[in-house]
């Protein structure tokens, strides 16, 4: 995901896609320890994706507080 697409996203939007973002992150690495993985790329884009949902929120935090 990159992070224009993050940035258009409404703020419950953004919510709900960390949830999930969070939950996949889970899923792989409990599966990078019990089987391998096809692509172990995987994880860092998904940390990333992380990232920047984080990164977003707390920006419009920053922003909202200012004004």
């Amino acid at each position: 995901m990159k992070i224009n697409e993050v940035r258009q996203l409404s703020d419950d939007e953004l919510e709900v896609e960390l949830a999930r973002l969070r939950r996949h992150l889970f899923d792989l690495r409990s599966q990078s320890v019990t089987e391998k993985l096809e692509d172990p790329a995987i994880l860092t884009k998904a940390r990333r994706d992380v990232a920047r949902i984080l990164t977003v929120q707390r920006q419009r935090e920053l922003a909202a507080a200012g004004k």
